[in-house]
C-alpha cells in the first residue's frame, strides 16, 4: 500500500499539478498528503498515481467539522522524486521552476488550475458581453513567473500578468482571448482527468 506509480503520463502530470498547488510533503521525508473539498478530485488524484490508500476526512484552520477529503501515503522513493522535480516540504513560498516534460505540460497546468486556480465566466455589467478570466494562485512569485514563461513558450500566449493580493498571495491572470486559447490547450480532445465543475465553466469556450 501507498506506493505511487512514477511513470510520466497525462495522469501523472495532472496529479503533479494538483500536488504542486494544493498538496503537501511532510518534513519527515516520506509522507505525502493531498486535501480537497471535492471528494471526486481526491479520487482522481488517487487514480492517477495508482494508490490503494483510503480517502479520509479532516478539518482545517481550527474548524471542528471535518468537511475536507484527504489521502495520505508514505513512499520515500516518490517523495525523493518529487524533490528532484522541484516540489519540496514547506513549498508554498519557495516553489519555483519544476521539471515538467513539455509533452505533458498542458495536463500539469490543468492540475494546477483545478488545484488552486479558477476559471471565471461572467457578463460585463454594462456591455453584457461574456467575460472570461483564468487565474492561478500561489504564494511564490518564482512559480508564477515560471508558469507564465512556460505558457508563453509552449502555447504562444505572450500576455498575462501577475498581481499580488493581501497576505502575499500572487495570482497569474489571463484575459478573455488568451484564456480561450489556454482552455483549448488544456482541455484537448479526449482529455481524461479534470474537475467537472471547472470544465463545465470552460466548456462554452471550447472548440473541441
Amino acid at each position: 500500500m501507498g506506493k505511487a506509480k512514477v511513470i510520466w503520463s497525462s495522469g501523472f502530470a495532472y496529479a503533479l499539478g494538483l500536488l504542486a498547488t494544493d498538496g503537501n510533503l511532510s518534513s519527515d521525508g516520506r509522507h505525502i498528503n493531498f486535501t480537497s473539498k471535492d471528494r471526486a478530485q481526491v479520487q482522481t488524484f488517487k487514480k492517477c498515481l495508482g494508490l490503494e490508500n483510503k480517502i479520509g476526512k479532516k478539518s482545517r484552520g481550527g474548524e471542528k467539522t471535518k468537511k475536507y477529503f484527504q489521502i495520505q501515503f508514505g513512499d520515500r522513493n516518490f517523495y525523493e522524486y518529487m524533490e528532484k522535480l522541484g516540489i519540496t516540504a514547506k513549498k508554498s513560498k519557495t516553489i519555483g521552476e519544476l521539471k515538467v516534460e513539455d509533452k505533458y505540460f498542458a495536463d500539469f497546468l490543468r492540475g494546477c488550475i483545478d488545484g488552486d486556480g479558477s476559471i471565471g465566466a461572467y457578463r460585463h455589467p454594462e456591455s453584457k458581453n461574456p467575460q472570461l478570466r483564468v487565474r492561478i494562485y500561489s504564494a511564490s512569485p518564482k512559480f508564477l513567473e515560471w508558469m507564465k514563461e512556460k505558457v508563453s513558450q509552449l502555447f504562444k500566449i505572450k500576455s498575462g500578468w501577475i498581481e499580488f493580493k493581501e497576505g502575499g498571495i500572487g495570482v497569474l491572470v489571463y484575459a478573455k482571448a488568451d484564456s480561450i486559447i489556454l482552455l483549448n490547450k488544456i482541455y484537448y480532445r479526449g482529455v481524461e482527468y479534470k474537475l467537472e465543475r471547472k470544465y463545465n465553466t470552460a466548456k462554452p469556450f471550447l472548440r473541441a
